[in-house]
């Protein structure tokens, strides 16, 4: 078994929030290394989506519509 074998099959054995830890800590040594990623596409809006979603806390509403969004109100001068 190669290393990159190897490193699939311990993340493959993680749970899903800690894949995606390993995956995050992969894309910041890419960063900080300046090394391009083969082969990855960029990220899409529903991608980018699906990664995160989950990620916010329990007490944030799940349910927000349109009609949850204000209208802007004028405000007073300040003098």
């Amino acid at each position: 078994m190669n290393l990159p074998d190897a490193i699939a099959a311990h993340v493959r054995a993680l749970p899903v929030d800690l894949q995606r830890e390993a995956l995050d800590f992969i894309a910041y040594l890419e960063m900080r290394y300046h090394i391009e990623a083969k082969g990855s596409p960029s990220l899409t809006t529903s991608a980018f989506i699906e990664r995160f979603a989950g990620s916010l806390g329990d007490d944030f509403p799940d349910d927000i519509d349109d009609t949850d969004l204000a209208s802007d109100a004028p405000r007073e001068r300040l003098e």
